[in-house]
């Protein structure tokens, strides 16, 4: 059974920082895309940023040039580090788990809860 543990949401005002983290848990593979999505209220779930094992990033155009996502492998453990906030990132963030074979296809997805980002203008 894997597990995702999201922490690090919360309240600040627009062009503040916050950090968000998820470690994983159980029976995972070596080869793995980790990485974030939001939602906002009324809204469909959107990516935000994922990484691969090998520390290849993609990024929403939205959020390119102010969030980081970076990860520990050894951890399973992903960050998500968000700057220069604006109230349109408020939503809650899911954190997403890929496993995939050696052959780098889909093994198995995770979802995290979610925690909510709160942007106040």
């Amino acid at each position: 059974q894997v597990q995702l543990v999201e922490s690090g949401g919360g309240l600040v005002q627009a062009g503040g920082s916050l950090r968000l983290s998820c470690a994983a848990s159980g029976s995972i593979r070596s080869n793995t895309v980790m990485g974030w999505y939001r939602q906002a209220p009324g809204k469909q779930r959107e990516l935000v940023a994922t990484i691969t094992s090998g520390g290849s990033t993609n990024y929403a155009a939205s959020v390119k040039d102010r969030f980081t996502i970076s990860r520990e492998n050894a951890k399973n453990t992903v960050y998500l580090q968000m700057n220069s906030l604006k109230p349109e990132d408020t939503a809650v963030y899911f954190c997403y788990l890929e496993q995939r074979t050696v052959f780098n296809t889909r093994f198995a997805v995770n979802w995290g809860q979610g925690t909510q980002v709160t942007v106040s203008s």
